[in-house]
């Protein structure tokens, strides 16, 4: 997955106000509490992100998970 994809899935699942705000503000114990931001600034695939936002928000993200 490319991270352009996984931005496109967060805006689809949180909508455009609140995806930026996810991505910056929401610690995901999936990543050792790392934002989505952090973890992709620390390297992490776009597609283990996605499945650890899905997992710790399985509602919002449940139309676009793999």
């Amino acid at each position: 997955m490319r991270i352009s994809d996984l931005r496109e899935r967060l805006v689809l699942s949180f909508g455009d106000a609140w995806a930026t705000s996810f991505a910056t503000d929401i610690a995901i114990s999936e990543l050792n509490s790392m934002t989505v931001n952090e973890a992709l600034n620390a390297g992490r695939e776009a597609d283990e992100i996605w499945r650890a936002v899905c997992k710790q928000c399985p509602t919002e993200t449940q139309k676009y998970r793999y």
